[in-house]
């Protein structure tokens, strides 16, 4: 069997991976136009910020690893088009010009996703970066040298990394987002009041609920221009969110309206003979039921792994996603699992909730930290389909227990009684996550 890859960040180098140890008979062809594989953009913001010295450890894979496994890997190769009747790909040596062409039984597309680029007069100024790609963070370090005032546009993870990045190398920081609160997506306002009072006090500029109207280059810079005021800044750099890169399947397997296509449990697009997998994808949201589209690299390296399960046969399932995340901030750490309050209606969704602020330890001890915990459940079914974490203390893993929670549809019941040691190191004789589902139960 000949099976060709287009695209090799998280998703295809999982799916490279798995089919080359587990499928030893099959024919890998990787097609890449960067040329990198595997690059953790997860990671940026530490690189920018300087805690991680050697961009080499946001690597986990390489070409080289990939070819000693036994794949074809074309580097700096464009694919240009996918005839899905001949079953044939073609693609454009980025440094020669020269044209090639590899047929395929089967194809796996995992191009991810390239960020939005918003239509605004004066983008395309060379102080505008974007933050994405490995090259991408080493021009924003190279722009950061000699700047002095940055603007972020967008407050979701990667920019308010990269924010508290630049805040901390002393640089003066402006946020700019069109929505009311940072991190919109994953955290609701008992949270981000906190995090924002804390960004302010560290002399962050927000300028939130505006929307940029455009850029003016000058000899120092850039203007940035909202509808309620105008910003300076040496550099900017834009972070609102991602598309899914389909181009070269558009109209030949089913999507969303969005552009991710959809898959089934074993990663199979409406064409059984392509599977595609990570941030060109929409996935199975188990809050809802419903298919979503949440790029994230663990949904990719699930679903890249699967990918190579699946390859010959059906064999494992897709168990869906929470969209589970974590962050670090100014000394908090921070995790999300399922919808949050706000986020709920636009997933058909009707629910309660409950904020509680506890100790995750006894008092008694020589320290303790406050910890901020918010659960949502449906209503009727107590069923939970979403929570929030933050502390000083390492509260993360929590969030990951309320993740395995929502997947396997537990109620606010279960969780109130569920078995969690007790130790005064570590917690308390009710662990707080019992003490979250109790107080949901007091409602």
């Amino acid at each position: 069997m000949k099976v060709v890859v287009i695209g090799c960040t998280h998703a295809g180098t999982s799916a490279v991976k798995t089919i080359l140890k587990e499928h030893k008979e099959i024919e890998v062809t990787v097609f890449e136009r960067n040329d990198n594989v595997s690059f953790l953009s997860c990671g940026i913001a530490l690189y920018v910020g300087g805690v991680v010295k050697d961009p080499a450890g946001l690597f986990y894979s390489s070409p080289e690893e990939l070819k000693q496994l036994g794949a074809d890997v074309k580097m700096k190769h464009d694919v240009l088009e996918v005839d899905t009747e001949k079953k044939i790909v073609k693609a454009k040596n980025l440094e020669t010009g020269e044209l090639v062409e590899a047929s395929y039984d089967k194809l796996v597309n995992t191009t991810g996703s390239w960020p939005v680029i918003p239509r605004i007069p004066g983008i395309e100024a060379k102080n505008i970066l974007l933050c994405k790609n490995y090259n991408q963070a080493n021009e924003i370090i190279e722009q950061a040298k000699t700047a002095k005032k940055v603007v972020i546009i967008g407050g979701g993870y990667i920019g308010i990394e990269l924010v508290e990045a630049f805040a901390e190398s002393g640089k003066e920081v402006t946020l700019i987002d069109g929505l009311d609160r940072i991190l919109n997506k994953y955290l609701d306002p008992e949270f981000t009041d906190i995090l924002e009072a804390e960004l302010e006090n560290r002399g962050v500029k927000l300028a939130l609920n505006q929307c940029v109207k455009a850029f003016h280059e000058t000899n120092e810079g850039v203007t940035v221009e909202t509808e309620r005021g105008q910003y300076e800044a040496d550099l900017v750099i834009l972070c609102v969110g991602f598309r899914p890169n389909n181009e070269l399947l558009k109209g030949k397997v089913d999507m969303l309206p969005s552009g991710a296509i959809i898959v089934d449990d074993y990663m199979k697009t409406s064409n059984p003979d392509i599977y595609a997998a990570g941030d060109s994808c929409a996935i199975r949201y188990n809050p809802s039921g419903s298919p979503a589209y949440i790029p994230l690299a663990t949904n990719a390296v699930r679903m890249g792994m699967l990918v190579g399960k699946n390859i010959v046969a059906d064999t494992m399932a897709y168990r869906g996603t929470q969209g589970t995340s974590g962050l670090h901030l100014f000394g908090y750490h921070i995790g999300s699992t399922g919808v949050t309050v706000n986020s709920a209606e636009a997933f058909g969704l009707q629910v309660q909730s409950v904020f509680l602020k506890d100790k995750y330890r006894p008092e008694f001890m020589p320290t303790t930290e406050d910890v901020f915990m918010k659960l949502v459940y449906e209503v009727g079914s107590n069923r939970i389909v979403g929570g929030q974490m933050m502390s000083k203390y390492d509260c993360t893993q929590s969030a990951n227990t309320l993740s395995l929670a929502v997947q396997n549809k537990m109620t606010v019941e279960d969780l109130a009684l569920v078995d969690f040691f007790f130790q005064p190191h570590y917690d308390r004789p009710w662990n707080y996550l019992n003490l979250l589902a109790q107080a949901a139960l007091n409602q």
